[in-house]
């Protein structure tokens, strides 16, 4: 690699010793001139494939990198450039690998006739006659160390010059140059031995980073320090008799200890980075370095507070531009391959009660209903199905804003009775927000008011920041050189002011200042829930940013007692905090036709909401329908207690487990089946009347 390197070719004999040594030497001169010369009228491009068979970088918006892959020959190579590498390198390596690089056209004459003299009077290579030129062609196409290879390494590297400019060919050197191991190019040797980006290099660091490639294994600094200072001090002389660095700053930077550990490359943002990789081998995201850094720091911290199994994970978006300001798609990438390594922010899962806003929002939008109509909140049956609030406690009438803010489970259904959960469901399709139903080819049912469908931390962040866009929906922007979509609306601005004045008003989640005592940002926000405690959710925006959270367990198992409101909700607060606060807190005024009068005052089919079809069909509610475990599923079972839910038939419901009755739980609480063991169970659920249901499920392991 270096001009001063070692050669394989013999030494010519002295003078005295072969009297024809002469002449052979002028043969092989003239044989390299005019080598040389056809090489330079007939020799092709040598292959720039190496060059471009580079490790994939996902940056940061910033240009910073979030988490680099190897390239497909197992290499760190990254793409480095003249102007991403610090000056003074630039100047040490070119006085001391070529010196009048900026000179010649690909073989330096001066050089060879030095190296060829130096040979003639010593009979052995002295010095080479390399060139930046041709150490890049080498490092393009691995050849012997012959003469021959040197002499068609020399044609290639003037065919180089014809279609290359001196920066395009110095930067294939500073992409391809060996630095030991798997580290190829300046830029992975300056990130793995000093942990920073080369473009701020000291003199000491410069000129370590000038001799590794001489001899790359031999001169690694993490495993042969001593080697590596003698060969860093020795361009450091050289840079000081060259008049680059000065005599005091030699002696500063030969005092200067040399890496002794190979630092790994940044790693950050990893699930995302791991769904963007096929985009290219340069993807250059939305997300906020910092603001990632932080959310990964909080996230760890708080997933350690919650269930060993446990974990969370985050969206920050930007509402003006929809772009990702951090994306955490778990608390700990290295947790394990069955958790950590989980993407959550895309996995789909139950959302409880977050999406209720959105069926309010609808039924605003279409008059069905106003902030300010009555609703009951008293126990009904929709068909066979009968939903209870979270806390088994009824309310009684309640106005629609009283219902949302509370999150009442009741009244939410008997709105997307009126509204249609079909109609609601293929309003999101429409929009780009496709929830999973439990069955696919099934219509959807009244369940998804409470979570009964399936979505995504991304997608629900998505329909969240349609609240601060007057209820339009646009897919979020990972990369920077994304377009942005098309909107769809599926509700208007009042409808959406309705929605953000109610969330706005929301009390904090327990343990949480209110925003005047800390001074934070004022959040609307919605917790939810999934049945069984399996997924807590919280997502909270105002006008500049929308922020989701989830907890759980990946692998979908309960965990009791973990609801959105103490689990998500703090973690979600936490990360608003880390945002600072907004440039106004001041809520957006009402829009024109924000109807803003007491219940007294609107239009009478306002005052009430009417009852839908599923209601009236639910006054004579039928026998009794076992919701979950469904007959015929297969239940994974870790030691943990069972959670059984029931719908229709008449009060109360009794419970039994291969014929053995289970304890009764008290009214309008959920039951809690504790097994003696895996294998097949049968259950029966029988109401006040007699009717019963039937199920047969398998527990495994």
């Amino acid at each position: 690699m270096a001009s001063a390197g070692a050669s394989t070719v013999p030494p010519l004999p002295r003078a005295g010793q072969d009297r024809g040594g002469g002449w052979r030497w002028l043969f092989v001169l003239a044989l390299a001139v005019t080598s040389l010369a056809l090489g330079y009228l007939l020799l092709p491009l040598p292959s720039l494939d190496r060059g471009q068979r580079l490790s994939t970088l996902v940056l940061a918006r910033d240009g910073s990198i979030l988490r680099g892959f190897l390239s497909a020959d197992g290499k760190w190579r990254l793409p480095t450039s003249v102007d991403q590498v610090d000056p003074l390198y630039r100047r040490i390596l070119i006085a001391a690998e070529d010196r009048r690089f900026a000179d010649h056209l690909g073989v330096d004459p001066l050089a060879v006739l030095r190296a060829a003299g130096q040979w003639m009077t010593h009979g052995h290579v002295v010095s080479g006659a390399s060139t930046l030129t041709m150490q890049a062609v080498r490092l393009l196409e691995r050849r012997p160390r012959t003469l021959i290879s040197k002499l068609v390494e020399s044609g290639e590297a003037l065919a180089l010059e014809r279609r290359l400019d001196k920066d395009a060919i110095l930067g294939l050197y500073l992409t391809l140059a060996p630095f030991g191991g798997n580290l190829e190019g300046v830029r992975a040797a300056s990130l793995a031995y000093f942990g920073k980006e080369p473009a701020h290099l000291t003199a000491a660091e410069a000129a370590l980073l000038v001799a590794i490639p001489r001899s790359p294994e031999r001169l690694r600094p993490d495993r042969h320090p001593e080697a590596a200072r003698q060969a860093r001090d020795a361009v450091l002389a050289r840079a000081a008799a060259a008049g680059i660095i000065s005599d005091a700053a030699l002696a500063e930077a030969s005092a200067e200890p040399v890496p002794s550990l190979r630092a790994a490359l940044s790693f950050r943002a990893p699930h995302l980075a791991k769904a963007l990789r096929g985009d290219g081998p340069l993807v250059r995201t939305t997300i906020d370095p910092r603001l990632q850094n932080a959310v990964e720091d909080l996230l760890r911290r708080e997933a350690g507070t919650l269930d060993p199994q446990a974990t969370l994970a985050a969206l920050v978006v930007d509402n003006r531009t929809r772009n990702l300001l951090a994306y955490a798609g778990n608390a700990d990438f290295h947790s394990g391959p069955r958790r950590g390594t989980i993407d959550m922010a895309r996995a789909v899962r139950s959302p409880g009660s977050a999406l209720k806003p959105f069926i309010y929002a609808m039924a605003f939008d279409r008059l069905i209903i106003h902030p300010e109509t009555i609703l009951n909140d008293q126990p009904q049956h929709f068909g066979e199905y009968a939903p209870v609030d979270f806390d088994g406690q009824f309310r009684g009438e309640v106005t629609a804003r009283e219902a949302l803010q509370h999150s009442l489970n009741v009244p939410a259904v008997a709105v997307l009775d009126r509204l249609g959960p079909a109609r609601f469901v293929s309003a999101l399709a429409a929009a780009g927000i496709r929830l999973k139903l439990p069955q696919p080819t099934s219509e959807p049912g009244l369940a998804v008011a409470l979570g009964g469908d399936g979505i995504s931390l991304v997608d629900l962040a998505a329909l969240y920041v349609a609240l601060s866009h007057d209820g339009a929906i646009a897919p979020l922007r990972l990369r920077v050189d994304e377009p942005e979509r098309r909107e769809t609306t599926i509700f208007g601005p009042v409808a959406a002011w309705y929605v953000n004045d109610i969330l706005g008003s929301a009390p904090p989640p327990p343990g949480m200042l209110p925003v005047e005592v800390r001074r934070a940002r004022r959040l609307a926000f919605k917790t939810g829930t999934s049945y069984g405690f399996r997924d807590a959710w919280a997502a909270g925006y105002d006008a500049e940013v929308t922020i989701a959270v989830w907890a759980g367990r990946p692998d979908g198992t309960p965990l009791p007692g973990i609801t959105g409101r103490t689990a998500a909700a703090p973690v979600l607060f936490k990360i608003a905090d880390l945002l600072g606060p907004p440039s106004t807190n001041a809520p957006k005024p009402p829009p024109p036709g924000a109807l803003l009068v007491a219940r007294r005052n609107l239009p009478a089919a306002l005052q009430r909401l009417d009852p839908g079809p599923a209601e009236r069909a639910g006054r004579d509610p039928g026998g009794p329908k076992i919701l979950y475990p469904p007959d015929g599923s297969i239940v994974e079972w870790h030691g943990e207690e069972v959670p059984l839910e029931a719908a229709g038939g008449r009060g109360p419901l009794r419970w039994l487990a291969d014929g053995r009755p289970l304890p009764q739980s008290a009214p309008r609480q959920e039951l809690f089946w504790t097994l003696a063991g895996v294998g097949f169970a049968r259950l029966t659920v029988v109401d006040a009347a007699g009717r019963s249901a039937h199920a047969t499920v398998r527990l495994q392991p």
